[in-house]
């Protein structure tokens, strides 16, 4: 066997970039792509910041209340317990079960109507602070996808569902920690609830729980907080394209470059032969003398101006004055006029009022030469 034999083995080197084909995603997301994701449901949105927001709100309207859901519930059972005694002077049956309990409903949801309004309010703020106002209903929409569940296994077992577990142990901790930091001062007035008033324990056990949803709330905002900024990172960083995405996207919005470049080339090229056809009409070029020309026509009877009919620059300006001695059309030098000509006359174009003494003496100096005058 010959060990000096070399094998040459093809490959893509664009495989062994991030993601596969197409390379690593280093790319900020494009206007276009956020644009899509946003109505694809998609934005950097933080669950632990509607949490926190619904938790503070709840708690400090339990702390405003608290006197008046106490006396409230109070009377409500004491309300009860009348209604009870009064309906059970007849037969105990299900109207007066009935109406025992569309009672209590009817008491607990009107006292409890301004906690529910406060966990709507807040939620909805906390939803609206970070998806503006832009409302998409394609999250709603079932996807087959979603019934895999090979994507539904790989989707349990990813890096971010790793993260979320990880983050809600921290936070189970923290908050058990917090819980116990609270209550160890309290659990002997706790035991003992049994040796004081029914409405002093209540007071005692809300005086307790607002303080102590007070403290989570507070410590969930700061997670919150954290978190927010961990999402906007994590989403900005999922949009990221790579450069072959990006490429195809310009390609998408704005066509491919090449294709352009040719349509380019391809308009020059008309506009040029067109030039050169029109240049038998021409009275004079005026040039450089061998940067730039341009070829001037002026009929009084048809025209208000003389018209600028072609212009070139370099080779394009050689082209001209080719054809011009071809056409037998005189051409003239005149550097600061061919200069002023060129950048400032479009072709087709009349000349501005500005040039006009300066093209009239050019063509008075040719049709006297070619003897029209």
């Amino acid at each position: 066997m010959d060990i000096n034999k070399r094998y040459l083995l093809s490959y893509n080197l664009q495989f062994f970039g991030k993601d596969g084909p197409g390379g690593e995603k280093t790319e900020d997301a494009t206007p276009k792509k956020l644009k899509e994701a946003r109505e694809d449901g998609k934005i950097a949105r933080s669950q632990d910041l509607i949490i926190a927001f619904s938790l503070l709100g709840l708690f400090l309207i339990l702390k405003i209340t608290v006197g008046y859901l106490g006396t409230g519930f109070l009377d409500t059972f004491k309300e009860s317990y009348e209604l009870l005694s009064t309906l059970l002077a007849d037969e105990f049956n299900f109207n007066v079960a009935a109406t025992l309990v569309l009672f209590g409903l009817k008491e607990v949801l009107i006292l409890g109507l301004p906690l529910y309004l406060t966990g709507f309010l807040t939620s909805f703020i906390a939803t609206i602070y970070q998806v503006k106002w832009k409302v998409s209903l394609k999250p709603l929409q079932p996807k087959f996808a979603n019934l895999n569940p090979i994507s539904g296994f790989k989707k349990i077992f990813s890096k971010d569902k790793l993260f979320e577990l990880i983050k809600s142990i921290v936070k189970i901790g923290i908050i058990s920690y917090v819980i116990y930091d609270a209550l160890k001062d309290q659990w002997g007035m706790l035991i003992n609830l049994y040796e004081i008033s029914l409405w002093d324990a209540v007071q005692l056990v809300g005086t307790i729980v607002i303080d102590l949803g007070l403290k989570i709330s507070e410590l969930f905002m700061i997670i919150a907080v954290a978190d927010v900024f961990y999402q906007k990172h994590k989403f900005k960083e999922d949009m990221k394209m790579s450069k072959q995405e990006v490429k195809d996207e310009y390609k998408q919005t704005e066509g491919d470059p090449q294709i352009k470049g040719r349509i380019r080339q391809k308009m020059r090229e008309v506009s040029q032969r067109r030039m050169m056809q029109a240049m038998p009409e021409a009275d004079v070029v005026i040039t450089n003398p061998t940067h730039l020309a341009v070829a001037i026509k002026y009929d009084r009877e048809s025209q208000s101006a003389p018209v600028v009919i072609a212009k070139g620059a370099d080779y394009l300006a050689q082209k001209i004055k080719e054809a011009a001695r071809e056409y037998d059309v005189e051409i003239v030098e005149n550097k600061p006029l061919a200069r002023m000509l060129y950048y400032n006359v479009d072709i087709d174009s009349e000349i501005p009022p500005e040039l006009y003494q300066m093209v009239a003496e050019v063509l008075a100096y040719v049709y006297n030469l070619k003897g029209k005058i």
